[in-house]
């Protein structure tokens, strides 16, 4: 047994220095994170793909025209059909003359010569041509008018409230505009739902008619991680960048608009994304239909049900504090059969301190029928005396 003086002496202190450091844990390291950057920029915006988690923004919801970056809709119109198998990348397109003539940027393709929706979509994507986004249009809708119509309606779908098309380029026309987060949004969805055409986006150069352009993402040939998206310049709108890279699992994406210059959106696309890799993490917590819990079912042919998610679940915070999450299950006490798979019975919160990060619907994970006469009927009375208890 140690047996300690109250004499202030230097041992003294010492052994109870000793014995502090013996019986109290060291203070966890806090985390550190800056502010985020302030950029050269009209707006802009830092998501992470998976989680949908917005980690810096600046005007995010500014209306502003989006100049060339209207062509990541017309782009995606075009997957979107594909997938639908509506067309097929091997479909031949007949060039009209308003597609020829189409001003600013081009892929040079000619009047009344047919054109493989492949090497069309490449066009719009890598050589950003106003001509092959015209042509996309004309042969999905018949004119640009009514391909702006449907631009609009899957702007809306998808949440994009700050949008408005009124062409398939984003060339200057009144009304046409959009904001830095709804053209995150679309570039999650993209990244997410059409990854097999979403490699296109990294491509640095494509030849047609025996002309080679190269891709005007500076950010490809200076940061390996770097594979999308898309460019834009306009007067009224400035130099604009959608971009997005993936480290070690992590995909961001940035929104850069109404940069001054070429050189400039380059630059602030890239201070965001390495804002987000340094300071921030993210992890997938949950698996989709993974058992995540089991509760009980009444007048089921079996007792008990399993829950789960939809969808994987994805959490985005601050670096170092993975640890920290904790995880709530609210469940609906009275579940009744028949209960068909996918039905929501329960909340998913996963908080970090006093802050919610996330919250998803549990699902059931089976088909449970309903039980015969005489189980449905006894739990019906047990039901009852439950019930009159509690």
């Amino acid at each position: 047994m140690l047996v300690f003086s109250f004499k202030k002496s230097a041992s003294f202190f010492s052994a109870l220095t000793l014995l502090t450091a013996l019986f109290i844990p060291p203070a966890k390291a806090q985390v550190m994170i800056p502010a985020a950057p302030q950029l050269a920029a009209t707006a802009w915006i830092l998501m992470d793909a998976h989680s949908g988690k917005i980690i810096t923004e600046h005007n995010a919801d500014k209306r502003i025209p989006p100049a060339s970056l209207t062509k990541m809709m017309t782009s995606y119109l075009l997957e979107y059909e594909l997938k639908q198998g509506n067309v097929a990348l091997n479909d031949q397109v007949r060039i009209s003359v308003k597609a020829w003539r189409t001003p600013g940027s081009r892929m040079f393709i000619r009047e009344g010569t047919y054109v493989s929706i492949s090497d069309l979509l490449r066009g719009v994507i890598i050589q950003s041509g106003n001509d092959a986004s015209v042509a996309i249009a004309e042969h999905l809708a018949g004119s640009e008018e009514s391909f702006a119509d449907i631009m609009n309606q899957h702007a809306h779908v998808m949440g994009m409230n700050n949008t408005q098309f009124r062409n398939a380029t984003g060339l200057p026309e009144e009304g046409h505009y959009s904001s830095a987060r709804d053209l995150a949004m679309l570039s999650r969805v993209k990244i997410l739902d059409y990854p097999e055409h979403y490699t296109i986006y990294s491509e640095r150069e494509f030849t047609y008619n025996n002309i080679t352009q190269s891709n005007r993402n500076r950010l490809l040939w200076r940061d390996n991680t770097v594979d999308g998206l898309k460019t834009g310049h306009t007067d009224d709108a400035g130099y604009c960048l959608a971009a997005s890279a993936e480290r070690e699992g992590m995909r961001l994406i940035s929104v850069v608009m109404g940069a001054r210059s070429d050189e400039g959106r380059a630059q602030e696309s890239q201070k965001l994304l390495t804002y987000g890799f340094r300071y921030f993490e993210t992890k997938r917590l949950y698996e989709q239909y993974q058992v995540l819990n089991k509760a009980k079912i009444w007048k089921g042919t079996i007792d008990s049900i399993q829950l789960g998610l939809t969808e994987d679940l994805y959490a985005t915070l601050p670096r170092g504090h993975l640890g920290d999450l904790r995880a709530d299950m609210q469940i609906n006490p009275n579940i009744k059969a028949p209960i068909s798979a996918g039905t929501e019975l329960g909340t998913l919160i996963i908080i970090l301190g006093d802050e919610i990060i996330t919250q998803k619907p549990l699902v059931a994970l089976d088909n449970i029928p309903k039980a015969g006469f005489f189980k449905s009927l006894w739990h019906s009375l047990v039901m009852f005396f439950v019930s009159l208890f509690s």
